[in-house]
Parts: structure tokens; sequence; C-alpha cells
């Protein structure tokens, strides 16, 4: 909206201050910068120089179509007369009309597909290429050429191609060969391939499988107070589950399973309260041992007979009382286990480290293996020490004086062949 022509705002000076007409504001106009236009590129060039050749080329347009068909009705009638100048004349008259309309389109084309330095170079190929041909006839290789070829033997050369085609066939067969060869190589990466994605996919799911036991093992023989509380039916339904558990895994999971138990002393017989049958704690943070009369949480028994478990680390697990009949525990780490009362008969042994390994309690001379009859007396070590009857002890590491004696004076002539050291001087206490 525009203020009136007596309104104040209408009659305020432009003057600036020196008193010189001017714009409302002291600054000075800012000048709109100039764009310097940028030069089209040569396919933009192409583009217009057809545009325009078309667009002289449609001025004369109607006379060239004319002129065609003209010459297309003048061929049509050589060809009913049976003329042959006059149809020769209308086809050229039609072929130069057409190449004369075509010229322009194939010209842009070439301008816009060859560049100025390509065209250079395509010419000057096609020039070599003639010189060489030239100089070819000048030299007379044309003709001596024809001279050859009328005296070959074309039967020979006929032989030769069948036998060239033969070689080529052979070829053929050899790419075969090979290309079968590459598929198989390419299948057999994958299987194995395949293979390492499904080892790592059960050892995954077998580690997921043994953290869960452990927690239902800890839930069922723990109180809400973190202490052992193991009835007799939770002891059968811990038994069960591991059973059930050492009966999937591999070795390395039966070797983290039984040192998981061992370190939480389910293995363990423990010293029970008479009357409720609870585990007694020894004033020192743990549960009191009794190996005589003592309650285990998870009797073993007969879980790992036959057990594959060649190569773990058992080092300080409590494998007492437990059948490992005809078991292989070769190149074991048997530190500080103990095989007390542990039926070994036809163990594989070969090659373990059994340092500290514990085969009896008490003295050597007095220990002997444990009995179906007889009580075990652990002050003595009588009945108390392992079944290692035909077990292979080929090979053992930190084999001790004690448990030398010991594996020589109850192992039997099968064992006693395999101790490292030898028997010599011992007795065969055995007696087979």
């Amino acid at each position: 909206m525009t203020n009136p022509p007596d309104s104040p705002q209408s009659n305020q000076s432009t003057e600036s201050p020196n008193g010189r007409a001017g714009s409302d504001t002291a600054s000075p106009v800012a000048r709109v910068p100039t764009t310097q236009p940028v030069p089209p590129s040569f396919q933009q060039q192409a583009r217009l120089a057809l545009k325009q050749r078309s667009a002289n080329l449609s001025h004369s347009r109607p006379a060239t179509v004319w002129i065609t068909l003209t010459a297309l009705a003048l061929m049509l009638l050589g060809l009913v007369v049976d003329n042959f100048w006059i149809g020769v004349s209308g086809a050229i008259v039609t072929l130069l009309v057409s190449l004369q309309m075509l010229s322009p389109a194939f010209k842009a084309a070439l301008e816009e597909l060859i560049l100025p330095q390509q065209r250079s170079q395509l010419l000057a190929i096609l020039a070599g290429i003639a010189a060489i041909a030239g100089l070819l006839k000048f030299i007379g290789f044309y003709h001596r050429l024809d001279v050859w070829a009328q005296q070959v033997n074309w039967d020979a050369s006929g032989s030769l191609a069948e036998w060239f085609g033969a070689l080529g066939q052979i070829f053929i067969a050899i790419l075969a060969v090979y290309i079968a060869w590459q598929q198989y190589v390419i299948s057999r990466d994958l299987t194995i391939e395949q293979n390492r994605l499904t080892t790592q996919q059960n050892i995954i799911t077998q580690q997921q499988t043994i953290d869960a036991y452990f927690q239902g093992i800890s839930e069922l023989a723990l109180d809400d107070e973190g202490f052992l509380e193991d009835w007799p039916q939770e002891q059968a339904f811990a038994e069960g589950r591991t059973a059930a558990l050492l009966g999937s895994v591999d070795s390395s999971g039966k070797a983290k399973v039984l040192r998981f138990l061992s370190q939480s002393k389910l293995l363990t017989p423990l010293k029970r309260d008479r009357r409720l049958g609870r585990p007694i704690l020894n004033g020192d943070g743990g549960y009191e041992e009794d190996r005589a009369y003592g309650v285990r949480v998870i009797d073993l028994g007969v879980m790992l007979a036959g057990a594959e478990l060649s190569g773990n680390d058992l080092r300080w697990t409590d494998l007492s009382e437990a059948n490992l009949v005809r078991a292989n525990l070769s190149r074991c780490d048997l530190v500080k286990a103990n095989f007390s009362r542990t039926i070994l008969y036809e163990a594989n042994l070969t090659d373990a480290d059994v340092k500290g390994t514990r085969f009896f309690y008490g003295p050597v001379e007095t220990a002997s293996p444990r009995s179906r009859t007889e009580s075990p007396d652990y002050r003595t070590g009588a009945n108390t020490g392992a079944v290692i009857e035909n077990a292979d002890f080929t090979g053992v590491k930190e084999l001790s004086e004690s448990q030398r004696k010991y594996c020589c004076t109850w192992g039997g002539e099968k064992t006693r062949a395999t101790i490292p050291g030898g028997c010599e001087g011992i007795p065969n206490k055995l007696g087979r």
C-alpha cells in the first residue's frame, strides 16, 4: 500500500549528508556478478549441428520426396515393361537421392561416435593396411602365393586337416577334463568350508547346552541361600541329567563337565548329617570330605565306561570309584587327578601326564585294588586302589616310584609290559 503524496514519508529527503541526492541507505549499490558463458561440449556442438542440418533439410524435403517417388515409379515401370535402361535409371536415381537424404544423419552420428583424434588414427590404420597391401603387390608376393597354391597337394592337405581336427578333439577332451577337475576342486572346497561352518556351529550349540546344564545343576543342588541341599530325589535328577549330557557331547565337552563337577565338589563324597542327610561344613568355607562313608551329589557310576577323553585337560578331577573300563585317556593331563577305587580295566593311558595322580591311599606296600566284598581302609590303603589290569601305560610322563610299584604289583602281566622303567624285581601280586 503506497503512502499519499502529503504523508511525511513521501516528503522525506533522499539527500545524503553531503547534500547529494542518494538512496535511503548510505551503502553503495551491490553489483550483480556476471557469469562467464560455459563453452558447449563437443557432443553438444554435434547435436546442434545435426538439428541445424535437419532444419535445412526440412526446407528441401518436399522436392526430394517428389524426386524419390518419381524415381521409384520409373524403376517400377522398367520392371513392368521389362526395360533395362528405364529400371536401372530409376534405381540409380532412387539410390543417389536416398544417400543424399541419409548423409547428414550418418555424418552427425560419425562425428558423435568418433572424435577427431580417433578419426585420424583410424585413417592412419586404414592407410597403413592399404600401403602394406600395395607393397606386397609390387614385390610379387601375391604371384608367389598363387604359384605355391597351385603346387600344393590338396589331398595331403586334407589329411593334414583331418590330423589337425583330431588334435583339436584331443585338446577339447583335455579342456573338458580340466573343467571337470576345477569343478571337483571347487565342490571340495565348498564341502570343506561347509563342514567347517557346521563344526563351528556344533561347538557353539554344545557350549550353550553345557552352560544350560551348569545353570540347571546349580539351581537343583543349591537352596535359596546358596547352601548345598540335595535330597535323594534331587540327586537322582542330577545324575540323570549328567548321564544324558555326557552321552551327547564330544570329548572336550565331557572334560568341561568333569572339571566343573569336580571343582564344585559334586563328585566328592561328603560327610552328611545322620538325621537330615545334609552335608556338613568343615569350618574353612567348604564341606567336610568323608571317603569311607560320605555321599556324593552325583555318582558317575558307568557314565564314562568306554568314553573317548584323549588329549583333554583333566587336572584335579575327582574320578574316584568311577567305571572307566576301556576308556581312552591317552595324552590327557591327569595331574593331581584322583583315580582311587576307579576301574581302569583295559584303559588306554599312553603318553598321559600322571604327575601327582592318586591311584591308591596309604603306603604302597599295603595298598591294594578295590574289592567287591571288602570295605576300603583309607589308613592302610587296602582296597582303596584303582583296578589297572590290562591297562596301557606306554609312554606315561612323570610316573613316580610309588606309582610304578603299585602298577607293577597289581597290573598283571599285560600292564607290567607297558610300565616305563620296567617291573624288574617287583612281584606280580595279581597272579595273572
